[in-house]
């Protein structure tokens, strides 16, 4: 598919006809509680104040309404009386992304999914229909903060229980962030299998831009089903192999496909959001005699920096401008992976996609790369967030991640946080769980108190150094942003804070642990709710590679109201796993993706 763009695709939304009511508002401009922390942002940097001014190429810092690139997420956003109506029908189909046809998972019969477009402070409405058959499936909104909607939240095993065939559910929240991010199913491995598509919020900007080109998702891709390939891999001594890489949902390969094409207006400068929707690999990316100026990570707005390519681990988003200042003609759009980080694909050499200046002869680009790509999965390090952050130095919680591979269970891989690797169970969402007032909970359902409100939590993430696969992972937490504090590889978290980074630390909500060595972050509880921190590989968090915060539980039923569609969806799936799936499932599998 080629590009969705962003004000096209917001006539296809259908306005609703009235603003539902859900359990989320703007906290007031003055919090109720002392925040322990300071923020600077727009003003100081001596813009002055635009919040009058009108949103357009010139004028991007601005919103309006008393909004702009300047305002705390956290703490205020707009509330438009508008919301955005999406109808999904989730259904198995054989596609051909790269010309070999195979069996998918998909929403409305296309891949990628359809682009949801709203602006900051709009609602949005998602009505999810399940025609899977003989599977559930349970939709996430990645990087969405889902302040008064931790319901919404799509995991199944934690805020629901999966969605079973031939049931409809309503996904409802408001969108107090803006940027670029992506949905994708987190039942089973499905979204491995084509269930993904990209998420606009229209806002402000740290940089001008004339055209808003849309996003370009990437995702290594497999011809064998994933939930094969993840069978297999739950007893594999190696990550396996990819077939190939899709950009924007298509690529050449020895069976057919075809380049995707981006068209750039000369004299223009373009917004091109960046998402790596994969699997496995880590991307690399880079336009041949093009720049990006990077404009923001994940949904935080950062302080515009130069690159010529961009280091993109799965789950992460990059909002970049490209000025079309270059003599019209073609240019590849470079796409490596890790390399011996991440796992082979078998299609490394031939990955890429076409940049066409409008007025360019047809035909495949001659241009040539200034530089190799990069290889390695690590995470860019020239980001600064935009609206200041300062951070108090604090002694971290520590978790471990463990490896283990039991021989008397066919070689069974799992990972493990603090020797216990995440399970959790279909029928007894935690969230529900947290209503019926249980406080007692399995040890493999790897979940962590967070009971004080509006305090920093800090955690140390710490590979074994003694653990045999030395491999790093995409951490990706839900419900938050977090801050990145310390960050080394090959190494042990020694125990001194005056390492950590407090003044504006990197902000974003998945970052790398890097191969045997650890992460230090940070978060505020600031959000009552279940959330899920996991790594974003899709064989690894199904091996077990995950953790929950329950997050100042006593605050969860009042902040929610009522899980009388969530109870609906229970009962349902219930019936349907009683029928189809009387054994359980797949042993070693923790049924999150």
């Amino acid at each position: 598919m080629l590009h969705t763009f962003a004000r096209a695709a917001a006539l296809i939304a259908l306005l609703c006809p009235q603003v539902f009511s859900i359990a989320i508002g703007s906290p007031p401009a003055t919090p109720e509680v002392p925040w322990k922390y300071s923020k600077r942002g727009l003003f100081d940097r001596g813009y002055g104040d635009d919040s009058s001014c009108a949103h357009g190429p010139s004028t991007r810092t601005c919103w309006g309404g008393g909004y702009s690139v300047s305002t705390d997420m956290d703490l205020k956003w707009p509330s438009t009386g508008k919301c955005v109506k999406y109808n999904w029908e989730i259904t198995n189909t054989t596609l051909a992304p790269d010309g070999f046809a195979r069996w998918m998972n998909v929403v409305n019969g296309q891949y990628p999914g359809p682009t949801i477009v709203a602006d900051w402070g709009d609602d949005i409405e998602v009505t999810v229909t399940n025609h899977v058959e003989n599977n559930g499936t349970g939709i996430h909104w990645h990087g969405l903060r889902q302040l008064g909607s931790n319901e919404m939240d799509g995991t199944p095993g934690l805020t629901e229980c999966p969605l079973a065939p031939g049931e409809t559910r309503t996904y409802k929240f408001k969108a107090t962030q803006y940027g670029t991010s992506w949905y994708h199913s987190h039942y089973s491995v499905q979204y491995g299998d084509g269930l993904v598509g990209p998420i606009i919020i229209n806002g402000p900007a740290t940089a001008n831009y004339d055209i808003d080109l849309g996003a370009m998702p990437f995702t290594d891709w497999f011809h064998t089903p994933l939930t094969t390939v993840n069978a297999a891999a739950l007893h594999a001594s190696g990550p396996p192999i990819a077939d190939n890489l899709l950009i924007n949902g298509t690529m050449t390969s020895a069976f057919g496909g075809k380049y995707a094409e981006t068209t750039l207006t000369p004299g223009k400068s373009h917004l091109l959001r960046l998402v790596n929707t994969g699997i496995n690999n880590h991307v690399h990316v880079a336009l041949d005699g093009h720049s990006f100026t990077v404009i923001a990570a994940d949904f935080v707005p950062i302080v515009p920096f130069k690159t010529n390519s961009l280091s993109i681990a799965v789950g992460q988003r990059y909002d970049v401008i490209i000025n079309a200042n270059q003599t019209v003609s073609n240019y590849w759009f470079r796409v490596g992976t890790g390399g011996r980080c991440d796992g082979p694909n078998a299609n490394a050499a031939n990955i890429g996609s076409i940049f066409r200046y409008a007025g360019a002869l047809s035909g495949n680009p001659t241009s040539t790369a200034s530089q190799p790509l990069p290889t390695g999965c690590y995470d860019e390090t020239n980001i600064v967030p935009f609206v200041d952050t300062q951070v108090p130095q604090e002694m971290p919680e520590q978790l471990t991640v463990g490896f283990t591979n039991t021989a008397g269970s066919g070689n069974l891989i799992q990972w493990l946080i603090d020797g216990s690797p995440m399970l959790i169970d279909f029928n007894r969402p935690t969230l529900s769980q947290v209503f019926d007032g249980n406080d007692t909970f399995n040890a493999q359902e790897n979940l962590y108190s967070v009971g004080e409100a509006n305090k920093w939590q800090y955690w140390v993430i710490q590979q074994d150094p003694a653990m045999p696969a030395k491999l790093p992972h995409p951490i990706h937490l839900h419900g938050h942003d977090f801050y990145v504090l310390d960050v080394q590889a090959n190494t042990t978290w020694s125990g001194d804070i005056s390492r950590l980074k407090k003044d504006n630390p990197i902000r974003r909500d998945t970052v790398t642990l890097p191969a045997s060595g650890y992460l230090v972050l940070a978060f505020e509880s600031d959000n009552p709710g279940v959330w899920l921190m996991h790594c974003h590989i899709p064989f690894h968090i199904s091996a077990g590679l995950g953790l929950q915060f329950l997050e100042r539980s006593d605050e969860i039923p009042g902040n929610i109201g009522s899980l009388d569609e969530t109870q609906k969806q229970c009962k349902t799936w219930s019936e349907f796993q009683t029928e189809f799936y009387p054994g359980g499932f797949t042993p070693g599998d923790s049924g999150l993706r």
